[in-house]
């Protein structure tokens, strides 16, 4: 019987795939951990409780169908796993790699709370849909009938990529507008290889050319083109730039070179891994190799940055961060991961200062401690009195988090409006902004989230980009 197979996690432990040693590992930019082999993750699968209110669903953005695709896995019914993991994730290999499962669906896990550890959801999702790859059923994107509209996606990013699917499937035609060279925004060139091979995401790129998706690349809106000018050559408009500013500190001193905004530090170490050519890590600039490194900050961008600086040569990583480790906002899995590397943690502390004569050569760093909790919940740190001391660096990075840009300024558009915080005002259901026919997702609208938010906004906004270009059928466009 079926579920004779299933309700495995008294007898069975809860079990990773394997990762490679930590000193093999800080060599490449490989991903750390092999694929499951089939029993294994047959195994793993079968640990799920099937359980009456399943948690691991009501806390995953995408609403997936967790336990049903687990006990397929189980069972070996591995392509009708995939099928159904498939229905709500346009991605779910990406998903499976970058998602912080243990504060999402592995965090709230019904065995994971009986003491017996979470099923591990994340590698079994991550096998399920690479094996579909292998295996050759990822199918190509089959586009609709020619409905005679378009639309055009300002950010080729998950959300972008993901409403473009389903924009083809439903018979657009679908323009994409990025500023870089290569699509899929963070996930291309801000996340490192060792988390995201980069194969994984540029096969889904071409998946969505296959389909007839036109990318536009090396493409700024208000250079190459002005919001309203996109505006006339499109039905509708899908804004999902993301955000890309570097959120900043004023600390004495932190205009001495040799200190560098993440995304800028990860970009150039993304785009070595691609083969291009990279001045700014060629003549040493932005390569870790020989340096004692200072990363400020405690969220995922962080630990990207500490480990890809354990892998270029560091001598040294530090992660300075203000809070404890209970207290981060980064995956704790990362931080282990790190650890295991050889990045060493300095928390309760913040940068006071950076020292340098031209370059920054030493961070001042205050003690902290942690008072009352704040807005968030978490306890706010304070300036502990006991004293502060000194760090050797010759490289620090910036990793406190990202803001909006001043979209409705570089896009020529400054009836766009924004918030106080500079993110994109749009109805909380129809993702509609306050010009008719543009709309927009993901981070740009909720701020600095996840991946499998934005992946959730892009398949939801397409319903309402539909409902709303049915009703608005102009009669003369010009040529896309």
């Amino acid at each position: 019987m079926a579920h004779e197979r299933m309700l495995k996690f008294v007898g069975t432990g809860q079990s990773f795939p394997e990762k490679r040693e930590p000193n093999l590992r800080a060599e490449d930019f490989r991903e750390i951990a092999n694929r499951y082999a089939p029993e294994k993750a047959a195994e793993q699968a079968s640990r799920c409780s099937q359980c009456g209110v399943p948690y691991c669903s009501v806390h995953c953005p995408l609403g997936n169908h967790i336990p049903d695709w687990l006990r397929l896995t189980a069972e070996g019914r591995l392509r009708e796993a995939y099928e159904l993991s498939n229905l709500t994730s346009s991605m779910p290999e990406i998903c499976g790699r970058i998602c912080p499962q243990d504060r999402l669906c592995e965090g709230n896990c019904v065995i994971e709370f009986s003491g017996h550890g979470a099923v591990t959801i994340g590698s079994v999702e991550k096998y399920i849909t690479d094996t579909a790859w292998t295996e050759g059923w990822v199918e190509p994107i089959e586009a609709g009938p020619a409905r005679g509209q378009s639309v055009g996606i300002i950010g080729a990013g998950p959300g972008g990529l993901t409403a473009a699917e389903q924009l083809r499937i439903a018979g657009y035609e679908v323009h994409i507008y990025d500023r870089y060279d290569r699509a899929g925004g963070l996930l291309t060139y801000g996340i490192p290889g060792f988390k995201l091979e980069k194969d994984v995401v540029m096969r889904r790129v071409d998946r969505l050319q296959a389909a007839g998706v036109v990318f536009h690349l090396n493409f700024e809106v208000g250079r190459d083109a002005s919001l309203d000018e996109l505006r006339a050559k499109h039905d509708s408009i899908l804004i999902a730039t993301g955000v890309y500013k570097a959120r900043d500190i004023k600390t004495p001193g932190s205009g001495l070179s040799g200190i560098h905004a993440a995304l800028d530090y990860l970009t150039a170490s993304n785009r070595k891994s691609f083969g291009d050519a990279v001045p700014a890590f060629d003549d040493g600039t932005l390569n870790a190799e020989g340096k004692n490194v200072v990363v400020i900050g405690g969220g995922d961008t962080a630990m990207d940055c500490v480990r890809t600086a354990i892998r270029q040569g560091a001598k040294s990583v530090k992660c300075v961060y203000r809070r404890d480790r209970e207290n981060m906002p980064g995956s704790q899995r990362e931080v282990a991961n790190a650890e295991e590397e050889g990045v060493e943690f300095v928390w309760l502390a913040a940068p006071k200062a950076f020292d340098g004569t031209e370059r920054v050569e030493k961070v001042h760093v205050s003690k902290m401690r942690l008072g009352a909790p704040d807005a968030s919940g978490r306890r706010s740190p304070e300036q502990d009195p006991e004293g502060d001391f000194i760090l050797d660096a010759d490289m620090v990075i910036m990793a406190l988090g990202f803001e909006p840009e001043d979209l409705p300024g570089l896009f020529g558009a400054p009836d766009l409006n924004v918030t106080r915080w500079g993110t994109i005002r749009a109805d909380h259901v129809t993702g509609m902004t306050n010009l008719e026919g543009v709309f927009a997702i993901g981070d740009i609208v909720r701020g600095a989230s996840l991946v499998v938010w934005a992946i959730k906004d892009g398949r939801d906004v397409v319903e309402h980009m539909h409902r709303w270009m049915a009703a608005n059928v102009r009669t003369t466009k010009a040529a896309a």
